[in-house]
């Protein structure tokens, strides 16, 4: 039998309650593979370490993220062209680049995008600032000046003017890790 976990308290209360013949070792980290072995022992598949633990010899330990860092940061929207001047402007005079993610409220993979990009904004919360623009509710002027297509399109603008874009029309862990080279490319 094999143990996935993502919190080790979870599986702590699980397991114990659940089962009270089952022996579990719990050790930190993000993920926690356990597989018993026909000898007794379990066996953490991360680093192939053999433990041999009875009931008595639990131990959770719990993984507790950086709480210094945001895990999410809001991307803020954009309404108009003199709201994209004001923040071009703004960005050009800290040197900073910002990424646009033109969307659509109708495109699901738009939708499923966003909270994705917030996630790699946290990452990146220093570094660049992350806008988003609906392309239904805004001028199509803002539209056109972006040059805009497909949806969703992400764009990296650095000094009032478009450096690079991605065009998300495939699996978002791909978008997501095409966005990144992107930034990191620029920052």
């Amino acid at each position: 039998m094999s143990v996935i976990a993502v919190n080790a308290q979870i599986l702590y209360r699980e397991f114990h309650h659940r089962d009270q013949q089952q022996r579990y070792s719990i050790s930190s980290g993000r993920f926690l593979i356990l597989q018993r072995s026909s000898s007794g022992y379990w066996v953490d598949r991360r680093n192939r370490k053999c433990k041999k633990s009875l009931r008595r010899d639990i131990r959770v330990d719990a993984f507790w993220p950086d709480l210094s860092r945001p895990t999410t940061v809001e991307m803020e929207h954009i309404n108009d062209s003199d709201h994209l001047d004001q923040i071009l402007l703004l960005a050009q005079k800290h040197s900073e680049p910002i990424l646009i993610d033109w969307m659509a409220s109708w495109c699901r993979k738009c939708i499923y995008l966003k909270p994705k990009l917030e996630k790699l904004a946290a990452e990146f919360d220093t570094k660049a600032k992350f806008y988003w623009v609906d392309v239904n509710k805004v001028p199509q002027t803002l539209v056109k000046r972006g040059n805009i297509s497909k949806m969703p399109t992400i764009q990296l603008w650095k000094d009032g003017e478009m450096k690079a874009e991605v065009i998300g029309g495939h699996k978002a862990w791909l978008v997501v890790d095409e966005v990144r080279e992107m930034i990191e490319k620029f920052v």
